[in-house]
């Protein structure tokens, strides 16, 4: 357990070195993101009501925004935050104690993300995968992510969904709600 866990840990470690090394594109990693897998070793970051199903990142100066499709219970919701710090290592922090780290992308097909937020005096870290189309995987990025979190545990692959759709179809026709 102690060197699975290890093993994930160095994994992120080199992704996040790869990463900065490189430094982030952020035009290029603007745009749809559809979320198809999600992993987590903390279950309540899996049970929750309210699913993500895709994000509309913008880059405005020095700002980014993110603009959240959610399915809650049946009902597709949105949200949108704007970050209070961005910088090309990849990492995005967010007001309401959230911070999202890019892990490794190929800005056309795949990224992966970490998610870290405080809630309720405790630490909660997902790693979360995402594609820029509505269908599909992208096999590659897929099993880039399938690697860095074998050790992880607990799995949810995304179900298609109506929210992302109708947010990806609203931020290329910005006259639809």
């Amino acid at each position: 357990m102690e060197a699975g866990l290890l093993s994930a840990v160095l994994g992120i470690i080199l992704l996040q070195v790869e990463m900065t090394a490189q430094d982030l594109d952020l035009q290029k990693i603007a745009g749809f993101w559809r979320e198809v897998g999600v992993a987590s070793s903390q279950n309540l970051a899996l049970q929750t009501p309210k699913r993500l199903e895709a994000l509309f990142l913008t880059l405005s100066g020095e700002e980014l925004t993110v603009k959240a499709a959610y399915n809650s219970s049946g009902s597709c919701e949105t949200e949108q935050i704007v970050s209070s710090e961005v910088n090309v290592s990849g990492r995005f922090v967010f007001p309401g104690h959230r911070e999202i780290q890019v892990i490794d992308t190929d800005y056309e097909q795949f990224a992966i993300l970490r998610v870290s937020l405080h809630w309720r005096d405790k630490e909660f870290h997902v790693l979360k995968y995402f594609t820029r189309s509505l269908e599909g995987e992208y096999e590659p990025g897929f099993w880039k992510f399938r690697e860095l979190t074998a050790d992880t545990g607990l799995y949810l692959v995304a179900r298609h969904g109506r929210c992302a759709k109708l947010l990806k179809e609203a931020s290329l026709c910005p006259g639809l709600r």
